[in-house]
């Protein structure tokens, strides 16, 4: 054992942290051998396997945490239901005469697939598959349609039932209700400016996303709006399933995501596409998703453990606390260290770590709760849309067929904009806080 300071506890398991990131390793592993390490240079090896050892005990106890396996397979099962194609096709007939019009139908359609997938790389995939294809072919500007598929396939962590408002809630003492209910208007926002911003820069240049030509226009008629109509029901069955037994106090999230199971398996076998391969392949994907976030998760817990006991969350609280110019500073500089991380630091580990450690520092600023833990999960939008570290850009490359010819530099180039808008967004909820907190005070009562 080593007489180190906190000051130096915190600047060894950070910047270790940082610095191991960068080499590629996973996460996981990254964030445990640095608790590990760093717990048998301070306390010894006894005090740092109980450290471990309850964390890990605590974290498999944690009962929320049932729901993320449980929206997963709900995730995996839509994604295979049938009812994705037939959704886009009739929002393509109803506003593809727009300028822009098959990027605001990819915004959309992924607002909606957000409501009931919850997962990124399965929204991501699908809007790929889907909208890149059409939209490159009828002459779109790549970086906007990359751009336009990247940024609505990722609203799908915000916009409940989410799984980074499942894993963030019981870290903050939040309830995952409120969690939902505070993001559907940021989530419903960002989709809006997302619209917004392509209605315009189409506008200005027709060229980057050309309407349909004139004598390919079919008319608007009640064949089509009925097919619209009817594509919409299965996902509205869904959010009423999810969100409707949680809005109207019927369950909590936990046992609203085992009735959205269910709601996903009958409209499966509703569109003929359940099977007993789909099944085995859901099962293995939520077995194969839930068991990278618990590991994850119970390593940053350990690692937030050794870091606390250590007495270096003072010293980050000490910090931030002392920036000069008041309580807004201070809390600007808790969202730069957010996004900060996000570009190095997938969204998992950047909330097992920061919330234990953030969460009384916002606290004694004296900001809501919920208001501000919504905000860290706006700005983490930004984490998957921002290299090194993007999810929804890789994803997008990979599933982007080569024939394409879509580039890295065209997506990045697209994704700038969108991220430009989140921070507006942020911009908005913090002169508006009621964006965030009108609704969960509404429905629950006002939060403390």
């Amino acid at each position: 054992m080593f007489e180190l300071s906190a000051e130096l506890v915190a600047f060894l398991m950070l910047g270790g942290v940082f610095t191991l990131v960068l080499t590629g390793f996973p996460i996981a592993f990254v964030i445990g051998s640095v608790s590990f390490i760093v717990g048998i240079l301070v306390f010894g090896p006894t005090t740092t396997y109980h450290i471990l050892y309850s964390r890990f005990y605590d974290l498999s106890l944690n009962y929320p945490y049932l729901a993320v396996p449980l929206f997963t397979f709900m995730g995996v099962i839509l994604q295979h239901s049938g009812i994705t194609k037939d959704l886009y096709e009739s929002l393509y007939e109803v506003l593809g005469r727009l300028k822009g019009g098959l990027a605001i139908v990819t915004i959309v359609f992924g607002t909606i697939l957000a409501t009931c997938l919850g997962v990124i790389a399965a929204s991501v995939t699908i809007l790929t598959l889907i909208a890149l294809g059409p939209m490159v072919e009828r002459g779109y500007d790549r970086p906007l349609a990359a751009g336009s598929i990247v940024a609505s396939g990722t609203l799908g962590i915000l916009i409940p039932p989410s799984i980074m408002l499942v894993v963030y809630g019981p870290q903050a003492g939040i309830s995952i209700g409120q969690m939902f209910m505070g993001a559907v208007f940021p989530g419903l926002l960002l989709a809006f400016a997302y619209v917004t911003y392509v209605v315009i820069r189409c506008w200005i240049n027709p060229e980057l996303g050309p309407a349909i030509p004139e004598d390919q226009i079919t008319p608007f008629t009640m064949g089509k709006l009925w097919r619209l109509l009817k594509s919409l029901v299965p996902p509205i069955l869904l959010i009423l399933a999810v969100l409707g037994t949680i809005f109207s106090g019927v369950a909590p999230p936990t046992e609203a995501a085992a009735v959205g199971c269910l709601a996903a398996i009958l409209l499966a076998i509703g569109y003929g596409k359940f099977s007993f391969a789909l099944l085995k392949h859901a099962s293995l994907e939520t077995l194969r998703v839930s068991a990278f976030v618990v590991m994850i998760a119970a390593l940053c817990y350990a690692f937030v453990g050794v870091f606390m006991s250590a007495g270096s969350g003072d010293v980050v609280s000490n910090a931030i606390l002392a920036v000069p110019g008041g309580k807004w500073v201070s809390f600007a500089m808790i969202m730069l260290i957010v996004f900060l991380l996000g570009l190095f630091i997938e969204w998992i580990g950047i909330v097992f770590i920061i919330v234990p450690i953030f969460t009384p520092i916002l606290a004694e600023l004296g900001f809501n709760a919920l208001w501000a833990g919504m905000m860290i999960c706006i700005n983490l939008q930004m984490a998957f849309q921002t290299p090194p570290m993007a999810m929804s850009i890789f994803v997008l490359k990979g599933t982007a067929p080569d024939e394409l010819g879509l580039t890295m530099a065209d997506i990045i180039k697209g994704v700038i904009p969108f991220v430009i808008i989140i921070m507006v967004v942020l911009v908005l909820c913090t002169i508006f806080p009621g964006i965030i907190t009108w609704l969960p005070e509404k429905m629950m009562g006002p939060s403390h």
